[in-house]
């Protein structure tokens, strides 16, 4: 089992609502890999196939999230979770 870890700044004027939420759960869900994500680096994460947790971080704009993939194939998947956050 590998792990990855990703650093993205939040661009989105009104940060992680629902639609990209939804699009980074369904993601996490379907990568068959434990992925999480973190508001902060160095802070534990919360599920991120659980919509209500990512939502439950509160992330704003210009926020910095660490998304952490643990699994095979953990590099593609964490490239393809940043893209879904990002809203590709």
């Amino acid at each position: 089992m590998t792990t990855a870890t990703r650093s993205i700044t939040i661009t989105d004027p009104v940060g992680i609502h629902a639609r990209p939420a939804s699009q980074l759960a369904s993601t996490a869900a379907q990568s068959g890999c434990e992925v999480t994500i973190a508001k902060h680096a160095g802070e534990p994460g919360v599920n991120a196939s659980s919509i209500l947790s990512i939502m439950s971080l509160g992330i704003n704009q210009g926020d910095t999230v660490q998304i952490t993939v643990k699994g095979d194939d953990a590099e593609a998947v964490a490239d393809h979770v940043v893209k879904a956050v990002k809203g590709e």
